[in-house]
Formats: C-alpha cells, structure tokens, sequence
C-alpha cells in the first residue's frame, strides 16, 4: 500500500527577487532557488515547496504578504489557469525588461564570446489580439477550476472546448474570452462549442480514441481574411456537413472554411487530407505590397505586425545591395527569402516541409520575383558541400531555426561555406547561443537586436548579426 507523501513545508515571509529565463520567478530559501509562478518581483509570499531537487526546488505561493509595488491585475478571467499569458501580472515596460536581460544572459552566459552592446528591445505596438493563429481542442475531460470544484456544483456535460492544462495532456480549460487574437475567434469558437451541446456531438476522448469534434484551428490575416478548419475523429459525413453549414451561415465572412478527418494518435495535420468546404483553401498576408499565401499547413510568424518588424531588421542587418547570393535557410514558406529578393542577385531558401515550399514557390510566382530558388528537405541532408558547390558560395546566409536551433551539420556547412554575413533570427536565445559559440571559429558578433512577438509570455526572438572574422 502506498503511502501518502509527506506535505512539503511552508516557508513564511518569502521575497520574490528575480524573473527566471522560462518566464517562472526566483526567490532563495537557505541558498536554494526556487522557481515560483504567478508571481513577480517584489512580492512577499508564503511559499509551499512542490518539488525539490538537488541544486534547486519549485513551488508556489500559498498566501501574499505583500504584492509588490510593480504589480498590475491581471485582465483575462482565465489567467493562473490557462497556463498561457504568465506575464499579465507585469507591466509590459517590465516585461521587455526582463526579456531585453534573459537575451543577454543568454548570449553571455552560454555563448561566451564577445559581444557588442545589445540594442534595447523592439516591444509590439500591440499587446493583446496580436496573433494570427489559434488551435483549440475538443475535450470529454473538461477541466474544473478550484472554484468549481469547493462549490460542490454537480456538471452533466463534462465537454469542453478551449485550451490544454499544462501537464495534464487529456484536460482541457473552456475558454469564454481569450485576448489573444482578434475577437471573431472568440466568436467562432463560442458558437462551434454552444452548436455541437445543443446538437449533443461527441467531443474528442483522448484515452479511448473517439468522438466527433477534435480540433478547431482559426486563422486571420492582414488582409482581413479569415480561415477556420474543423478538424473531426469520428468520421460521419452527415454531421459533418451539419457542422460545417451551420459555421458558414452563421460567419459569412469566412473566405476559407476547411476540415480534416484526423484519426491519428496525435492532432498535428501535416501529414493529414484537407479538405475545402467553402472558400480558398489559403489566405494571404501581405508586406510591403508583396503577398504571400499561407495555407493551413503552412508556418507563417504569428504576430503579423511585429513580423514585419522582425524581417525588416532582418533585411537591415543582411546589407543588400543587389549583388549578393543569398542563402535563407528554414525558409517556411518563403517569407524572409521573397521579402529580401529585390535587394539581392539571388536568394536560395531551404525547408523541411514541402507544402512549405510549394507555397514558396508560389509566392514567388505571384509577386512576379524571378530570382529565387526553393528546395524541399531535412536541411542537414541539404545544405551540404556538394549543394553549395553546385549553387555557388553563398555572399549572405539567413538562418531562422526552429527552437532547437541548428544542426551541427547545418553549422558546419555555414563555417564551409565561409559567407562574409550571416543574419541568425531565433525564437530560442539560449539555443542561439549555443550556435554562436560554435560559430565563433570564424565570425564574430557585430549586432543584436531582441524582438518581442509574444506580449505576455517570457518568448522572446532575437536577431544576430555576423560577420566573418
């Protein structure tokens, strides 16, 4: 028989002194670290222990003494539950603050190469409904507050719509009002979730595989175009085709309405059929007069304005003057290539994912921009000698990883390739730090500039620029 484990202690009187690089907070009880959330410097706090480690512990905060001074209120209902938007509690001011400081920590600490001064951050000009895309899940296993729960209230429908509890895969949060993109989600997501109770569709069971709703994506644009796709398990034309009626009369306004049949183990849909109920089966963004199709598989940044920002920079640090051969390597969808293509002799771009590249292509075409090469495929199995024998010595290279940054193949073929710049735009400074300490045999640091894209969370991208030694 298994015993109950002890309670942890509580500590009385805790301060909270810093912010950590993963967006928890810091206080130090006999030496020891301690890694609070939903809390900020300056708050004094009773703190229970739930984890503890050899060199550090976790907890959380069980009464406040005091709030610090720096503190605000937090704007979203589901704030301390959601799991998302940690930092509401922080003015932004802070908030750059602090992401402006885990860059450099990062740059210094793990990169350990010479640095020049870091440029202060770029804070987005919006700081709620900045984002383009949203997935939401279907759920059985709805999740109950601890409000809910002391009340003793008895739930019939145990069905959700909204957002995964972190650390427990199969529970999701109902959503009632998220402010991160524009209110027609809300809208959208309401109505899907309030339709399918009145019709009594299943939601998706995540242990025994089954259900009619699994997942629900909405994607906006600058354009002021709108794509939701419906993503079923169960697969049942009928309410199918009721479901997806009932969206399209009741949002007319949506120009690409997609579902997906997905009986998988998992939700992603890269490898999944979409199909077109009513519309296009893409929107487009549009930059700089310059259009790009994004399609539902397709990566695109999701803070559309302060990606402008970011690829300007980007452009800015690369230095074009009409003559070079660059190389942009995790091209997506062919963003950063075709956005710096007029300023450049020739642009290669490079991406794992093939839809990705087909849209690429199609960018290209459709702005009528001539002078750019796509190419499908694990980029370590690509960028390699040969292909950079074949193709040319690249002048520039531009590199935006995914967050485990780049391979060291992928590094390798950089350093043999000997570009006189290479511009690395990350979504990980700590893994970006990592790439330039091995970058370092040949390049030196001349810019940095942090980006935040992501109001309210510790994420935070940055911009390097290099040049060979």
């Amino acid at each position: 028989m298994r015993k109950d484990r002890k309670p942890q202690p509580i500590y009385p009187s805790v301060e909270i002194v810093d912010i950590a690089a993963e967006g928890k907070a810091i206080a130090k009880i006999d030496n020891m670290i301690v890694f609070i959330p939903f809390v900020v410097p300056g708050d004094i706090v009773d703190l229970q222990l739930s984890r503890k480690k050899k060199n550090y512990a976790e907890g959380k905060p069980v009464r406040f003494e005091k709030y610090s001074d720096t503190r605000v209120d937090a704007f979203c209902e589901h704030f301390g539950v959601c799991g998302g938007c940690k930092w509401q509690i922080l003015p932004y001011e802070e908030q750059l603050r602090y992401k402006h400081k885990q860059v450099e920590d990062n740059l210094t600490r793990i990169g350990k190469i010479d640095l020049p001064e870091i440029k202060p951050i770029l804070g987005s000009e919006k700081t709620t409904f900045y984002r383009n895309k949203l997935e939401y899940t279907f759920s059985n296993k709805k999740w109950l507050t601890w409000d809910q729960v002391k009340s003793g209230e008895t739930f019939d429908n145990m069905n959700a719509l909204g957002f995964h509890i972190p650390g427990c895969f199969d529970k999701v949060l109902e959503i009632n009002k998220c402010w991160l993109q524009d209110d027609v989600s809300n809208q959208l997501r309401n109505f899907i979730r309030d339709y399918c109770y009145k019709k009594e569709y299943t939601f998706f069971d995540l242990r025994n595989r089954g259900g009619l709703m699994r997942t629900l994506i909405i994607r906006t644009s600058s354009t002021g175009e709108l794509m939701v796709i419906v993503v079923f398990y169960d697969d049942d034309k009928e309410k199918h085709e009721d479901v997806l009626n009932a969206i399209a009369e009741k949002f007319p306004q949506i120009t690409s309405l997609l579902y997906i049949i997905n009986q998988k183990a998992n939700d992603t849909i890269t490898d999944q059929e979409v199909l077109t109920w009513k519309g296009n089966d893409y929107i487009y963004e549009e930059m700089e007069g310059l259009k790009f199709k994004i399609g539902p598989k397709s990566f695109y940044q999701t803070n559309s304005e302060q990606a402008y920002n970011l690829y300007k920079i980007t452009r800015d640090f690369a230095g074009l003057t009409g003559d070079e051969l660059v190389y942009d390597l995790y091209t997506g969808t062919g963003t950063i290539a075709n956005f710096v293509a007029r300023n450049a002799r020739k642009v290669v771009g490079i991406e794992y994912v093939e839809d990705a590249i087909e849209d690429a292509k199609f960018n290209s075409q459709n702005n009528k921009i001539e002078n750019t090469l796509f190419y499908a495929g694990d980029m370590k199995d690509i960028l390699t000698q040969d292909f950079i024998n074949e193709h040319g010595k690249p002048d520039v290279i531009i590199t935006d990883p995914p967050r485990a940054g780049m391979h060291d193949n992928v590094i390798e073929a950089i350093l043999f390739a000997e570009p006189e710049k290479v511009v690395y735009v990350s979504c990980n400074p700590a893994t970006q730090a990592r790439d330039l300490n091995l970058l370092d045999a040949k390049y030196k640091v001349e810019k940095v500039q942090p980006v935040d894209m992501f109001p309210h969370t510790h994420h935070v991208e940055n911009v390097v620029l290099l040049i060979k030694k």
